[in-house]
């Protein structure tokens, strides 16, 4: 296994090359198709497995969930929770599908995601292009029939729910229930997301007083459950420390489970590409390494200030073992990975999990 390993990694730098020369987007879904297909062979995924598996296993339980690691896919990677199987495959502790919107909508306008190889990073304005509530349901219902039930720790599903773009703000909070009620039996976990730059407007929802009706109407509606779901909420790299004051203050007062930090930033501040090559890619999120100081900081800001009572899932610049222990430290449980996996390959969670502490 050792020599596949020492094959594989220069071959991703060479296929990495390649599939650069193409558009983001495309490559995603082909580099992802095509992965699917070789793991429709159980004697390939059992192969592919023991590639990409770390040697050693770190189970870490945090809101009452048990994660068979600490490494997790973000939001926006699997949008509809085609490639789970795969994506469980490659290791991952758990895999956060969506933003998952009531009814279908096909995002903003192509091309959308955009690389900036000498920052390690992207660029995206995807919208919350997604199949629609209902059809994610019935995907991850037949993943949950399939799936390795028997397994000691089974793939942990997140569910990351938004409004669809034509939804007014003012009733934005019957979007999420619609998500919520349809996913509640499916998923493991929530993340509310009203942090994206993407969908006009948004962002809004995160004053004090929008975000609090949106919240506390959920964990209304979830105890008339029979079971309990955690419920997080995904926050903006841009918002200024009253703000972040704010949600912490809010996600105390209202014993939220978990905050997952940090979204993609509108910021564009010292950057490596040239001024030209990023206004002509425009408006977007911009994730990757330049946001792994800013992402930390606010990991720090709110571990101290809720003393370490709410849990925080770190997103933002994770690439290495390192990058891990950096979030952990600053006060993070869980971390996740997007884009590093997009420039680290499938095998990043093997090697975070070699370098991490």
């Amino acid at each position: 296994m050792f020599v596949l390993q020492a094959i594989f990694v220069p071959m991703y730098r060479i296929l990495r090359f390649l599939l650069f020369l193409f558009d983001a987007e495309k490559v995603h879904y082909f580099a992802m198709n095509s992965f699917r297909i070789l793991c429709s062979s159980a004697w390939m995924r059992t192969l592919l497995g023991k590639l990409f598996a770390a040697n050693t296993t770190s189970p870490v339980t945090v809101f009452g969930l048990a994660f068979r690691n600490a490494i997790g896919l973000g939001a926006g990677f699997d949008k509809n929770a085609f490639y789970l199987r795969e994506l469980a495959v490659m290791g991952f502790g758990f895999v956060e599908i969506g933003t998952v919107t009531p009814v279908a909508q096909s995002g903003n306008e192509k091309p959308r995601l955009f690389r900036l190889p000498q920052d390690q990073a992207l660029i995206n304005r995807m919208g919350f292009n997604n199949d629609g509530v209902h059809a994610i349901r019935q995907r991850l219902l037949s993943w949950r029939n399939q799936s390795q039930s028997n397994a000691a720790f089974p793939l942990i599903i997140g569910g990351n729910i938004g409004k669809n773009k034509a939804t007014p703000n003012e009733v934005a909070w019957k979007d999420y229930e619609i998500c919520f009620n349809a996913l509640y039996d499916v998923v493991d976990y929530f993340v509310v997301n009203v942090s994206s730059p993407n969908t006009p407007g948004l962002r809004a929802l995160q004053e004090k007083d929008a975000l609090e009706k949106i919240l506390t109407h959920l964990q209304l509606l979830r105890n008339g459950k029979n079971t309990r779901k955690p419920i997080l909420l995904k926050i903006a790299p841009d918002l200024n420390e009253h703000e972040l004051l704010d949600v912490t203050s809010l996600a105390k007062a209202i014993q939220l489970d978990g905050l997952v930090v940090a979204n993609t930033t509108i910021q564009r501040d010292g950057l490596s590409t040239d001024t030209a090559t990023i206004e002509k890619i425009g408006a977007g999120g911009l994730s990757g390494k330049p946001l792994r100081k800013r992402s930390t900081e606010i990991i720090a800001l709110i571990n101290r200030e809720t003393q370490g009572t709410i849990p925080v899932i770190a997103s933002g610049g994770v690439f290495n073992g390192s990058d891990a222990n950096e979030k952990l430290k600053a006060g993070a449980s869980l971390v996740q990975v997007w884009t590093g996996f997009v420039y680290e390959g499938p095998t990043i969670v093997k090697k975070i999990m070699k370098e991490m502490i």
